[in-house]
């Protein structure tokens, strides 16, 4: 994973001491992964930008659990941070 559980729990502001929603987390992690391949994303390890994309889309998913979101607060970042991980990075440093 290029976010950590501990990353992903200080950007949330969750508490670190309690482990009750790590596993949602966590799946909320490898669910911005997947997301931003299947969108055609480089994801170098180690890459802030991509990083942050996940962060986004974890913080988005985590307060939006109701069937219909809020999607245009999180559109217009996220569609930027998508095309540069798309085009801006080498084939070879791809996780």
């Amino acid at each position: 994973m290029i976010l950590t559980l501990e990353e992903a729990k200080k950007y949330l502001k969750a508490d670190v001491d309690d482990t009750s929603e790590d596993q949602d987390i966590e799946s909320l992690i490898s669910a911005a992964e997947e997301y931003l391949k299947n969108a055609g994303c480089k994801l170098p390890e180690g890459n802030e930008l991509a990083k942050l994309a996940i962060k986004l889309l974890v913080v988005h998913w985590h307060e939006n659990r109701e069937p219909i979101g809020k999607a245009d607060k999180l559109q217009y970042s996220l569609s930027n941070i998508i095309f540069q991980l798309q085009y801006c990075y080498e084939e070879e440093t791809i996780i």
